[in-house]
């Protein structure tokens, strides 16, 4: 019989020669898959930016525009399907995208903490069970419906258990970023979800090692024994032996150092070769890389450090490619007519009851009010990237055909776009706080401690920051300084940033530093500041979105009973003294503090306070001066000034601008701030603290500092200077600007001194000063005092029988 002349097609060659020798650069491989990169990377990006007002997490981007460039839309057109993805090419985009799922998961056996699992509490732990057990039961039932109707073919134990894991799992990585962008980490909620879904996630994929066991060719159960034998063997060799290797690395890493790039090779090495032995095997490549990553140690600098060096390489480039390489295989066609459409509710609704009922059973059976355990049902049910890997080996592995992959790939999308706005629909858990007395720096009990929550969010902030605590902790006993010093970070996408996220401890939102080996290198310099002082430094880091960061800065204040916020101005000086802007976000975060801070603010215009390095306490020389115009905000901003006096290095200068009998600093302008309501305004006639509320107290304040002025002459003037027009204040201000530090009151009842500023929340005269044209060496101080009488939308409600949360520990 003669063999029919079937002719393979040539492999594609890596590069070509150019356009300008003839040839189509689309034929090549490299140029394909760079063209390739470019349109999945860009394309999931800018869906990624249509779904954000969402507050969808970009895994569900990622999903839905690999699903748009296959074949159930974009793809539909035959020539951008062979242009773009032809099906020569696919084999080096998938083989692209599995190494970036390797590398990927070793992340996620970062993120795990088997300790965390280890002392996962009872509740936690029957959650996750259950949460387990009652959708994989339920997806066998589903399985059987699926093989009657169109999965007839497909191998029965493989089928049911692929099934039972797609329904019954969370997505361990998306439900640490759902809970951190929702600030739910530290609430009861989100402890016990985080624990249930680390067990979750092992569960998992134990029972997918088992379903990929079962799903080999060969169907004897002998081979199937075998791989289950030889893996739980690797396992073991890699607790055994693998991990005093990772150890002795990590220990070789002190904090501080760099990490040697021998051991980063190894350990990346050591990454692909299990990988490589874990699919000789036959359980899957993706499990070696998980395993590694379980077993590496988490103390210390290296895991950060592996971390950052792949993190933003495997997130932004190689994971976009594996969801798009998943959304070619993806055909929302092929569900078609009514049997199969009836099949994607069923299969939706089998994963949502299962998971959704179960866990909101045991939680109420565990006594966890019915909101929470609501919003725990959610919660559980997210899905992402780790089913889309358990689909994507099903599918390989023939045990799923095209019709269920896409109706579970459908499943797995509908699931997870719907639990961020269920839970902030189900479950919004309230901010209470006790009441405190002490919210400003201006009181009657100087006797009292103050308590400062001083931001920064570069190490540019530092310096200036610590300089300026340092000038006000005085010197007397009887008035003590306490700081809490939060490192402000964006939460991002990266995987870094969730890790640090889920070190989330219970005293508070955001989480703060507990380990010394675990610590921001940040908030270093504020510990041993307050080592060196008697003043106590307690350091914190907020994580969250810029858009709602002020969140966290404002409910922290509340709970540390804070008497004034000390934030980082949104511009820093250059080089040559001018003034640039750090982002529009920045900005939109201070203005958002000023208007819903529990206590005082103090926006700080940073232009190098004693310099670039932190000031010896007996070094300290500064020349400080406080401008007055009245009003509460200047008594604040002097009240201020009247403790950094006390402070023997510091030289006090108040300036009191005054204007000639019948006239008034207004110089005839309507006075309009800003009101607590950013839509409404409010008209500034209070001078000299006109309300009889608080005029004893402005009457008690210069009193007492006319009286440290007579005790005191060398360290305190005092200077009262009339001005008949803008022009004289100008003109006295850059007398002033001189000095190493200026405090000056947000809203005193001036005429503005610029008529267009891009800084319009720091005031009349803190937007003139932050100007570059007023001075390069004058660091300025913008000030706030809380006025409780327009509080009208407090962040925080204050409860008598709130309980106090226990105070940061201290080093």
């Amino acid at each position: 019989m003669a063999t029919p002349n079937v002719t393979c097609p040539a492999p594609m060659k890596a590069t070509s020669n150019g356009a300008f020798q003839h040839e189509n650069p689309l034929d090549y491989a490299l140029p394909l898959l760079i063209l390739q990169i470019c349109v999945v990377v860009t394309f999931t990006r800018c869906i990624a930016y249509l779904c954000k007002p969402l507050k969808q997490p970009r895994v569900i981007a990622e999903i839905i525009g690999g699903i748009l460039l296959g074949p159930s839309a974009i793809g539909r057109s035959e020539k951008f399907l062979h242009t773009v993805f032809p099906k020569r090419s696919l084999t080096v985009l998938d083989t692209l995208a599995n190494i970036g799922l390797l590398f990927f998961l070793f992340l996620v056996g970062l993120e795990l903490d088997m300790r965390s699992i280890r002392r996962t509490g009872k509740k936690a732990l029957a959650i996750a069970l259950c949460g387990i057990t009652f959708p994989f039961v339920l997806g066998i039932g589903t399985s059987v419906v699926l093989r009657a109707t169109i999965s007839k073919g497909a191998q029965p134990v493989p089928f049911l258990v692929f099934m039972g894991v797609a329904l019954s799992i969370t997505a361990f990585p998306v439900l640490a970023r759902i809970l951190a962008e929702l600030k739910l980490l530290t609430t009861d909620v989100g402890r016990i979800a985080m624990s249930a879904a680390a067990v979750n996630d092992v569960a998992a994929w134990v029972l997918l090692a088992l379903a990929i066991s079962l799903s080999g060719d060969d169907t004897s159960p002998l081979i199937s024994l075998w791989v289950m034998l030889c893996g739980t063997a690797f396992i073991l060799f890699a607790v055994f032996a693998i991990r005093p290797l990772l150890a002795y690395m990590a220990k070789r890493s002190p904090e501080g150092e760099p990490v040697k790039e021998l051991y980063i090779c190894i350990t990346l090495t050591l990454v692909l070769a299990c990988s490589f032995v874990t699919d000789t095997i036959g359980i899957h490549a993706l499990f070696g890389a998980f395993v590694i990553g379980i077993i590496m140690p988490k103390d210390g600098p290296f895991a950060g450090v592996l971390i950052e060096k792949i993190e933003d390489l495997v997130s932004g480039i190689f994971l976009p490619l594996y969801f798009a390489s998943s959304g070619l295989k993806t055909n929302v066609a092929t569900i078609s007519g009514g049997v199969s459409w009836a099949l994607l509710l069923l299969v939706i609704f089998t994963a949502c009851f299962g998971k959704i009922v179960g866990t909101i059973s045991v939680s109420l059976l565990c006594k966890v009010p019915f909101r929470e355990a609501l919003a725990l049902g959610f919660l559980m049910n997210t899905k992402g990237l780790v089913e889309l890997i358990v689909l994507n080996i099903g599918k390989d592995r023939k045990v799923l055909n095209d019709q269920a992959f896409a109706i579970c790939v459908l499943m797995a999308l509908f699931t997870t776009f719907i639990t961020t706005p269920i839970v902030m629909a189900v479950y919004k858990p309230a901010r209470r706080g006790a009441p405190y007395k002490h919210k400003t720096v201006q009181r009657k009990d100087q006797e009292s401690e103050l308590r400062v929550l001083a931001c920064f969010h570069s190490t540019r902030n530092i310096p200036t920051l610590i300089n300026l605590v340092e000038s006000s902790r005085g010197t007397r006993k009887r008035g003590r300084l306490c700081i809490y010093a939060m490192h402000l970070m964006e939460l991002s996408e990266r995987s870094s940033a969730i890790s640090m996220v889920h070190k989330a401890r219970n005293n508070g939102m955001p989480f703060w530093n507990k380990k010394q080996n675990d610590e921001d290198q940040m908030v270093i310099a504020f510990q041993t500041y307050g080592k060196l002082n008697s003043v106590n430094v307690r350091p914190m880091t907020a994580i969250s979105a810029l858009s709602n960061i002020h969140e966290d800065i404002c409910t922290s204040a509340h709970q540390k009973r804070a008497s004034i916020i000390l934030l980082p101005f949104h511009k820093h000086q250059r080089i040559d003294g001018t003034m640039e802007s750090l982002g529009h976000s920045f900005h939109v975060m201070n203005e958002l503090v000023l208007s819903h801070a529990p206590c005082s603010v103090g926006i700080l215009i940073d232009r190098g306070l004693g310099g670039t390095s932190q000031v010896q306490a007996s070094e300290v020389s500064f020349k400080v001066v406080v401008i007055f115009f009245g009003g509460r905000d200047d008594h604040e901003a002097l009240a201020y000034g009247m403790r950094m006096a006390e402070h023997p290095g510091i030289l006090l200068h108040v300036v009191k601008f005054i204007s000639p009998p019948g006239m008034t600093l207004s110089f005839g302008a309507k006075l309009v701030g800003v009101a607590q309501d950013k839509s409404k305004t409010v008209v500034i006639d209070d001078i000299e603290g006109s309300h009889d509320g608080s005029k004893n107290q402005d009457e008690q304040l210069w009193s007492e500092f006319h009286s440290a002025k007579s005790m005191n002459e060398e360290s305190i003037k005092y200077e009262e200077r009339m001005v008949e027009s803008k022009n004289d204040i100008e003109t006295a201000l850059k007398e002033l600007s001189k000095s190493n530090l200026i405090l000056v009151g947000r809203m005193p009842p001036v005429a503005p001194l610029v008529s267009n500023s891009d800084s319009a929340e720091l005031g009349p005269i803190g937007s003139y000063m932050a100007s570059s044209s007023f001075s390069t060496s004058a660091s300025i101080l913008v000030i706030q005092q809380y006025n409780s009488t327009t509080d009208i939308h407090p962040l925080v409600m204050e409860e008598l029988d709130c309980p106090e949360v226990p105070d940061t520990p201290t080093r």
